[in-house]
C-alpha cells in the first residue's frame, strides 16, 4: 500500500529533526522561531487567493501545513502531543460547534432536525464558543495562569492589530454596544480625526499616538459596519498605492525623469496621471 502524503511529510518533518541526521537548521528551532514563519505563510497563502493563481495557492498551502507538522513535531519530541491529537482536536471542535449538523459521533443529523436559519444558527455558534471561552478561561484560573473570563477575553494578541481591533468589536457589538448604523460610525471616524488634528497642534506626540489609534480603531469599526475586512481593505489599499507609484516612477523615467531627482510637482503629476490612466 502506498503511503498516504500527510504519513510521509510527518516521517520526513522526523528526519529533519534527527539530532544525528538531520538538518542543523531544523534541529535547532524552537516554537518560538517557527512562529514568524507561521504568520508569514499564512499571508502568502492570501496573496495566492486574492492573485487567483491556484497553483500557488496549492504550493503555499502546503508550506502554511508544513508549518503546523513541525510545531507538532518539536511537542511530540518532549512529550506533550502529537500531530493526531492536533487532528483530532480540531475534528471534536468541529463536531461541537456544529450542532445543528452533526449528533454527537459526527454522524450527520436526519433532516427535520437541522435548522435552517443563518441567524439562528450564528446565534448558536456565538453561545457555543463563549461558553467554551468560560471553561478555558476557568481552568485556566485553576491552574493559576489565565486571566478573568470576560467578554472580550479570548481575541489572541497575537493577531494583526486591525484584525483584532475588527474581532473586539464584534465581540462588543454581540452584546448590544455598538453605533446602530455606519452613517454613526462615520461621525465617530469625524470626531476622532479632530481629535488627533487638536494634538497635533498641541505638539503633545503620546496623545498623537493615542489619538491616532483611536481613529484607527473606529476605522476598523466603520469597516465591520459597511461589510469590509479591514485588514483586507488595507492589504488592497497598499496594493493599489504600490502599483500606482510603480507606474508614476515609470511615468516619470519615460520623460527622462529619475524619481529620486524630481519635484513634488512633478510626481504630483504624474500620480495624477497614472490615476486618469486607470480610469479610462
Amino acid at each position: 500500500m502506498n503511503e498516504a502524503p500527510i504519513d510521509r511529510l510527518l516521517a520526513l518533518m522526523a528526519r529533519l529533526r534527527d539530532p544525528e541526521r538531520g538538518c542543523a537548521w531544523d534541529v535547532a528551532q524552537s516554537y518560538e522561531t517557527i512562529v514568524p514563519y507561521t504568520i508569514e505563510e499564512a499571508y502568502e497563502v492570501a496573496d495566492a487567493v486574492e492573485r487567483g493563481d491556484r497553483g500557488d495557492l496549492r504550493d503555499e498551502l502546503g508550506d502554511l501545513l508544513l508549518q503546523v507538522v513541525f510545531q507538532a513535531r518539536i511537542a511530540e519530541e518532549e512529550g506533550a502531543f502529537r500531530f493526531d491529537d492536533v487532528a483530532e482536536a480540531i475534528c471534536a471542535k468541529l463536531i461541537r460547534r456544529h450542532p445543528h449538523v452533526f449528533d454527537a459521533s459526527g454522524a450527520f443529523l436526519p433532516p427535520e432536525r437541522r435548522p435552517t436559519d443563518p441567524a439562528a444558527i450564528q446565534a448558536a455558534w456565538e453561545t457555543i464558543k463563549a461558553r467554551e471561552r468560560a471553561e478555558k478561561a476557568a481552568g485556566g484560573q485553576e491552574a493559576g495562569k489565565a486571566e478573568a473570563a470576560g467578554p472580550l477575553s479570548g481575541v489572541s494578541r497575537a493577531l494583526p492589530a486591525l484584525t483584532r481591533a475588527d474581532r473586539i468589536s464584534k465581540r462588543a457589538a454581540g452584546v448590544g454596544f455598538d453605533w446602530p448604523d455606519a452613517a454613526q460610525v462615520l461621525a465617530k471616524v469625524r470626531e476622532e480625526t479632530d481629535e488627533v488634528e487638536e494634538s497635533l497642534e498641541e505638539g503633545n506626540p503620546e496623545a498623537v499616538f493615542e489619538e491616532i489609534g483611536d481613529l484607527l480603531f473606529s476605522v476598523a469599526n466603520l469597516a465591520r459596519h459597511a461589510g469590509v475586512d479591514p485588514e483586507e481593505a488595507l492589504r488592497r489599499g497598499t496594493l493599489k498605492f504600490e502599483r500606482r507609484f510603480t507606474a508614476m516612477a515609470a511615468r516619470l523615467a519615460a520623460e527622462g525623469q529619475a524619481l529620486e531627482d524630481s519635484a513634488l510637482p512633478a510626481m504630483e503629476a504624474a500620480w495624477q496621471a497614472v490615476k486618469r490612466d486607470e480610469k479610462t
